[in-house]
């Protein structure tokens, strides 16, 4: 959690940065000295996500803004409901809106799509989970609002777990050396191995990693899979995942579903800002 503050924090800043620059121009044309009233409205029902961040941006700009929610991250919203009341200097709140519904709206989106696809397979024992595909920068950001949405979080990164694909089994001279190897380089991490068909799925099982990826693979052979393992391991099917071929995969009793979707094919949610004086 405080990595994700910090990283909030950061971002925020960058964020601002990248839109004010030298100074909001515009806002100059209103009075120092305006105080203003504004709502954020949902136009679209939606899973809300992004409240922090929101505070974030105007608490960076100007701590005097006072931001009043009416929902939590998580919740389910109705067209025209309201979201918060953000009130303070106008100036200051004009600077900070479109910053700020970026992020409401791109990680409400994360959110929202995420939710969906958990609803897909409700009453299935599979979790799904996310992937590395997030927009650069909001990485933990997203993997938040993949959790607000009902799923999971894959490896944060690189540094965290193993994921041992083709080119590294390549360079290793093999499954089973690779995992050997991954085990004794660093211990304690979490090991997980993709392989392509069954006869390298039987490899890797006899190799005892903590998970294997079966990438591509039929539901008849994740099935099969499935019933090899009999939960010796924990299985991942990856790769093709779609909204028709989910719910067939998730029923072959896979432990795990990792969906790029979730953060990549993202619709950000349509919310208004209006400002009073």
């Amino acid at each position: 959690m405080k990595r994700l503050e910090s990283d909030m924090k950061n971002n925020v800043a960058a964020a601002l940065e990248e839109d004010i620059g030298s100074g909001d121009v515009t806002s100059e044309l209103v009075p120092g000295d305006c105080i203003g009233k504004a709502v954020i409205t949902a136009k679209e029902k939606a899973v809300v996500c992004g409240a922090d961040w929101v505070n974030e941006v105007f608490c960076q700009i100007d701590p005097e803004v006072k931001v009043v929610w009416y929902v939590t991250d998580g919740d389910h919203v109705d067209v025209g409901q309201e979201l918060c009341h953000i009130s303070g200097n106008a100036k200051s709140i004009l600077t900070g809106e479109r910053t700020a519904l970026n992020y409401l709206q791109t990680l409400s989106g994360t959110a929202t799509r995420s939710h969906f696809f958990s609803k897909l397979i409700e009453g299935t024992a599979s979790k799904l989970l996310d992937t590395r595909k997030t927009l650069p920068g909001l990485r933990l950001a997203q993997k938040y609002a993949v959790y607000c949405g009902g799923c999971y979080s894959h490896r944060m990164g690189l540094y965290d777990a193993f994921l041992i694909k083709e080119n590294h089994i390549s360079a290793c001279g093999g499954i089973a050396k690779a995992i050997e190897q991954a085990k004794r380089l660093v211990p304690a991490r979490p090991i997980e191995v993709e392989v392509e068909d069954l006869k390298e799925f039987q490899q890797a099982l006899e190799a005892r990693p903590d998970i294997i990826m079966l990438d591509n693979f039929s539901v008849e052979n994740i099935r099969t899979a499935v019933k090899l393992a009999a939960r010796g391991v924990a299985l991942e099917a990856s790769g093709g995942v779609t909204e028709t071929t989910l719910i067939d995969i998730a029923r072959t009793g896979v432990d795990y579903i990792s969906l790029g979707t979730l953060t990549k094919d993202l619709k950000a949610i349509d919310l208004s800002m209006r400002l009073s004086m």
